[in-house]
């Protein structure tokens, strides 16, 4: 079941591992959007959002925007990198609402962004200037001791990098540049891979392996790189399906799909506005007021990241929104509030989906550890520290922990302008 790691069991802190932070360099911080309005599962909830700020003025304006240092209705700032969002004063010229763009909240919850650079105090559009078809990022998770869960996430999605617990961790792009050039590795460690373990190994291989096989610590996520091809190899084909079930059908895949017919049905309709919901052990099954869906396996119930349960998360979220509940300290007839039109068909599907998503991950759950065991195992010899500094891949030039300079179009700056990159 999805209990069964811990993190105490091969933390990372041996000594035999490297830190992911050498071994791709380039993170960036988790999103701040300074404002949760401008986030949520239901695009048509941020429209109308969107549509009572536009419409309100002076100090009402003020008051639904919920001002920061960062941003006030009067703050001048560049559009998003691929955005033709406004760039004049909100409080002036707000524009049209354009459209919510689907982004990853923390692990596993795909919800909508209002993609505004006005709105958020802190979009990093250096992870809008890479992301494209062929980008993915890796997301760590917060560390919490002795917590059970993945270590980190890949998604295509644009990530916030929340964590339901414990410290935010960083994001990493696979590429520095878009249409996947220049991978976000330490310059060098691909010859050393290939020279060890096979000229096939690719910045793709690569971030397989790292899904199957980082480890937390309370440092940041750890990864013991092998000198046996075998072993390599076995790892990078765990961590492709780890990443294949992630990305839910994208970039060409299949959609993810329990084996053995034991797909995921509503039995009963869910309810407009659920209070709650509660796990049937016995008959494999969400109880969500009056509605029901199973089979769900236990396995996906209880799947967490960083000691927080994901489905009932994910849930709680949706049937918050359902009401218009505001989050704590905001306005009870704030923008958080717009919107609410009960549970909606949409949630319904993702919810089936991601119990599938949960469902399968947890199956190669026992993989992962076989491999984690056999990597602690004093026979399997591993690429260590003293060897990467030999090859000059260590320590990491710095240049590479800073974005690359990307020139492939004119951005729009504050009131218009336009800047080179």
């Amino acid at each position: 079941m999805a209990a069964r790691r811990t993190a105490a069991a091969g933390s990372g802190e041996d000594g035999k591992s490297l830190p992911l932070d050498e071994l791709m360099p380039w993170s960036v911080r988790p999103l701040r959007t300074g404002r949760s309005w401008v986030m949520g599962p239901d695009p048509t909830a941020l429209r109308a959002r969107w549509e009572r700020l536009a419409a309100a003025e002076g100090a009402e304006q003020e008051r639904l925007f919920r001002p920061s240092r960062s941003r006030t209705p009067n703050t001048p700032v560049a559009a998003l990198p691929g955005r033709s969002t406004g760039t004049a004063r909100f409080a002036r010229e707000p524009g049209a609402c354009p459209d919510p763009v689907r982004i990853l909240h923390g692990p596993f919850d795909e919800q909508w962004l209002l993609p505004d650079h006005r709105l958020i105090d802190a979009a990093r559009p250096e992870l809008w200037r890479v992301g494209d078809e062929r980008q993915l990022f890796t997301v760590e998770h917060g560390y919490v001791p002795q917590a059970t869960g993945p270590t980190l996430s890949v998604t295509h999605l644009l990530p916030d990098g929340h964590s339901p617990a414990g410290r935010a961790g960083r994001i990493r792009p696979l590429y520095r540049r878009p249409d996947a050039t220049d991978p976000n590795l330490a310059p060098g460690l691909l010859d050393v891979l290939r020279a060890r373990l096979g000229p096939e190994v690719a910045p793709g291989s690569v971030l397989a392996w790292i899904t199957a096989a980082a480890l937390p610590s309370p440092s940041g996520c750890r990864v013991p790189l092998p000198a046996d091809a075998e072993v390599w190899a076995a790892g990078v084909e765990l961590g492709r399906e780890l990443v294949r079930v992630q990305l839910r059908g994208a970039r060409g895949g299949e959609r993810p799909r329990l084996p053995g017919g034991r797909r995921p049905y509503v039995r009963a309709a869910l309810p407009a506005r659920p209070a709650g919901i509660v796990y049937d052990a016995e008959a494999e099954a969400l109880v969500i007021g009056d509605g029901r869906i199973s089979p769900v396996p236990a396995g996906a119930w209880e799947f967490t990241v960083s000691g927080v349960r994901v489905l009932e998360l994910w849930f709680e979220r949706r049937a918050a929104a359902a009401v218009g509940a505001v989050p704590e300290g905001a306005d009870a007839d704030g923008l958080d509030a717009v919107g609410a039109r009960g549970w909606t068909p949409e949630w319904t599907s993702e919810l089936l989906e991601l119990i599938s998503v949960l469902a399968l991950l947890d199956g190669l759950r026992p993989r992962q550890e076989a491999l984690r065991a056999r990597l602690e195992r004093a026979e399997v010899p591993l690429i260590s520290r003293d060897e990467l500094r030999a090859a000059g891949v260590l320590p990491v030039p710095g240049s590479v922990r800073l974005p690359a300079s990307v020139l492939g179009h004119q951005e729009e700056g504050p009131e218009g302008q336009f800047a080179l990159l």
